[in-house]
């Protein structure tokens, strides 16, 4: 594994874990977290080491604006830039990591880019694969059908109000903040931030995954992005929750069943043998 960073949006940095496969120019895949999400939560290693030993590179990243230093791997030690964390923002992010992936004085050219988005990193990557054409194949774990699904219509007057709400992190027990400037980011664009118009208009194949358990986002999101798209597939997981049977930490040296069997299946479509 190779660890690094580049410049993101406000040329804060995106932290990076590259795992390269011997193979001369194999296919890349690109993992986006979701919301509250980072490169190093529980089984994330693991799911790298998978798709290695399918033949894929496998990259991993932070969002500049998650809420986690360059410093640390965990802890969300700079809630200040998660609080100004935007849509805009991780969608410059992504198209900065996508860039440099495909840069001469980055890595050996892969012959193909994936996206791989989890969450609301699933609802990034839709929007960033519709409109980029260097992407091949589009696979998303749980992903939200609408950005503010977030949040509760009901907290927008005292969001206005106040400035920021606060979300809590069941594992950290922090009370995380989320200014008004996302509010601001996801109204003045509106039409760009889409997930279900972006939805409509990808060319890629798309494979869409979700536990039929997912008390997180609902399978009716997933049903939704489906129905966006005729020539989408989509898999549910039976009694599958959020993240498929994972936690974090995670201790044990191999995936959960559940996941095991989601990456066999995302490793199948991005083979071209998935049927």
């Amino acid at each position: 594994m190779n660890s690094f960073s580049i410049d993101g949006s406000q040329f804060k940095p995106i932290a990076i874990d590259y795992y390269p496969v011997e193979a001369s120019k194999a296919p890349t895949i690109i993992f986006v977290h979701g919301f509250k999400g980072f490169k190093d939560w529980g089984t994330h290693h693991l799911v790298a080491h998978f798709f290695n030993t399918q033949g894929f590179n496998f990259l991993k990243f932070n969002f500049s604006h998650n809420g986690i230093s360059i410093k640390e791997k965990e802890n969300f030690d700079d809630l200040k830039s998660f609080g100004e964390n935007t849509f805009s923002k991780e969608l410059f992010d992504l198209d900065e990591v996508i860039t440099f992936t495909l840069s001469e004085e980055a890595f050996t050219r892969p012959s193909k880019l994936f996206l791989l988005g989890h969450s609301l990193g699933g609802g990034i990557s839709i929007l960033q694969a519709a409109e980029d054409p260097r992407i091949s194949k589009l696979v998303t774990w749980a992903s939200v059908s609408r950005f503010n699904n977030l949040w509760q219509a009901t907290q927008e007057e005292q969001w206005r109000t106040a400035g920021v709400i606060y979300t809590t992190n069941t594992r950290t027990k922090q009370q995380m903040p989320l200014n008004i400037t996302l509010l601001e980011d996801f109204e003045h664009h509106s039409e760009k931030l889409n997930i279900n118009n972006a939805a409509k208009s990808l060319t890629q194949p798309w494979l869409i995954i979700h536990g039929d358990k997912d008390s997180g986002v609902p399978v009716a999101q997933a049903e939704e992005l489906h129905r966006q798209n005729s020539a989408s597939v989509l898999k549910l997981i039976e009694d599958a929750d959020h993240v498929f049977g994972a936690k974090h930490p995670w201790t044990e040296s191999h995936l959960p069943d559940k996941l095991n069997k989601v990456c066999e299946i995302t490793s199948n479509f991005f083979s071209e043998s998935y049927l």
